[in-house]
């Protein structure tokens, strides 16, 4: 079964695919947050065959709910309203950080959105998260 990861971001949306096997994950692309996001997500999930949704839950460093916790929270629930698919969390802590330190701005070949220059990471971030969820639920 394929699995999408979800990098949550105010202004971005990183995005990953498992392999088949839910084995592996791959960084896919990276999509605005717009009105449009559900749709895009819904889009995606039906064109690749997703058949469960693995979502970045942000801390802070004591451990508690960042600020963009609420918006991720509201995010999981109109998926949920949206798709007849699982959503899981999965704790995510410096993973965008982590993804640039792997080889610096052209960390993976996701497709850009907009011209900033930390766009790809979120992708490769959108991966570790459902590396790291899909590396626990296999083990």
């Amino acid at each position: 079964m394929k699995h999408l990861g979800i990098d949550y971001g105010s202004k971005r949306v990183g995005l990953a695919i498992s392999d088949e096997d839910g084995s592996f994950a791959f960084p896919y692309k990276i999509i605005p947050n717009n009105m449009e996001l559900v749709d895009a997500i819904h889009n995606i999930c039906g064109t690749d065959e997703i058949g469960a949704i693995v979502l970045g839950e942000s801390h802070d460093l004591s451990g508690q709910p960042n600020k963009i916790m609420g918006s991720i929270e509201e995010f999981k629930r109109n998926i949920e309203a949206e798709l007849d698919l699982p959503v899981y969390f999965q704790k995510e802590f410096m993973t965008t950080t982590e993804a640039r330190g792997r080889g610096g701005k052209e960390v993976n070949n996701a497709k850009k959105v907009g011209k900033t220059k930390q766009a790809p990471a979120d992708a490769s971030a959108a991966a570790l998260i459902l590396q790291r969820y899909l590396d626990k639920k296999n083990n």
